[in-house]
């Protein structure tokens, strides 16, 4: 056979110019030499540039302690120019659809003129600490509208798969104009107890015929959200769905009524066919609205913020012990006692409390 018309022959490559790594060099060189200011930082983030907002929320992730003492400027100057915004969770098991709903959603309101921005929290894999950082890839036409911000946040070893500094990015994209920040958890674990402490209003998608009209009746979940949406209701599945709505709303009537004064409510949808976004939105307008005039709006986020300084409090005194170089030396000693039998987890973590 002739070795050019073989699938395993290789054209020759392209040789690289002598000159193109010289000036690429020099470039990275110059960029990372350009250090942004605080005050730049504040300036265009104010003015709703969303590469500044990147960049911001980049510092707000970062380990580095000389990050973090940047970071924390930034917020405090944009701390005044945040809390005018809806805050909404969305959760549900994988496989619901909560990316092509919260596409659907957020280019329903972009349409009307308002601003949104996606906060989703992306599964971190525990061996590697690698994340998919998908949302982006799945919401392929709201990435690109000018009135929208994804952000796709790995989220490490925080609780449930909710990213540790999610409640920094919420004040730092409210400053850059965002009127409606929506977090997306991963659906897994603990992750909807926490996202229900940061957000105004807690929705939870649903399929119908996936065994799970029953769970209603159970505590928990269901219990936080301020509606439930079954999605995917077209097709075959638009009769499954209106059963669904029927159990769902026996079961949301065994419990007593909100603090909020507000009865959740059970709605379909369609995200793919885009039917039935628009009443989610009219649903979540009246809830703010009811929330607002009886107080409960204004109780709920001062909760938020006690919330947010507790768990601060709580990171940071987590962050200090193991950074402690005692702390790093001592609990090498414990792990290697406990593998050697010497000791037990609870004696051990006693001594190192204790030092």
């Amino acid at each position: 056979m002739d070795k050019k018309q073989s699938a395993l022959h290789e054209n020759d490559g392209v040789s690289k110019p002598a000159t193109t790594s010289f000036f690429s060099a020099e470039k990275i060189k110059r960029s990372r030499a350009k250090q942004h200011t605080v005050d730049e930082f504040v300036s265009k983030i104010l003015d709703g540039n969303i590469t500044f907002l990147s960049k911001a929320i980049t510092l707000v992730e970062s380990t580095n302690s000389n990050h973090q003492k940047k970071a924390n400027e930034i917020l405090e100057r944009c701390l005044p120019y945040a809390n005018n915004s809806v805050r909404i969770g969305i959760t549900g098991v994988p496989g619901v659809g909560k990316s092509t709903f919260i596409e659907a959603f957020g280019k329903h309101l972009t349409s009307q003129g308002k601003k949104v921005a996606v906060l989703a929290v992306d599964p971190s894999s525990s061996v590697n600490k690698g994340s998919i950082l998908g949302d982006k890839t799945r919401m392929e036409q709201l990435v690109t509208d000018k009135n929208a911000f994804i952000r796709p946040s790995p989220s490490g070893t925080s609780l449930g798969g909710v990213a540790q500094k999610t409640r920094e990015s919420i004040i730092l994209c409210e400053a850059a104009g965002f009127d409606t920040i929506i977090i997306e958890t991963v659906g897994v674990g603990q992750s909807e107890t926490v996202v229900h402490s940061m957000v105004d209003f807690f929705l939870l998608l649903k399929l119908a015929g996936a065994g799970d009209e029953l769970q209603g009746i159970k505590r928990g979940i269901i219990e936080m959200a301020d509606a439930i949406v079954i999605n995917k209701a077209d097709g075959e599945n638009e009769k499954n769905a209106k059963i669904a709505k029927v159990e769902f709303n026996r079961a949301l009537h065994l419990y007593p009524l909100k603090e909020s004064k507000w009865q959740p409510k059970v709605l379909t949808a369609s995200a793919l066919k885009n039917i039935g976004i628009d009443k989610i939105e009219t649903m979540i307008a009246r809830y703010i609205a009811l929330t607002k005039e009886n107080s409960y709006f204004d109780k709920k986020r001062n909760e938020q913020n006690k919330y947010w300084l507790l768990s601060t409090i709580n990171q940071q005194l987590k962050d200090n012990f193991y950074q402690n170089p005692i702390i790093k030396l001592a609990l090498q000693e414990e792990i290697q006692n406990l593998e050697n039998l010497k000791t037990t987890p609870f004696k051990a973590a006693k001594k190192l409390l204790e030092l």
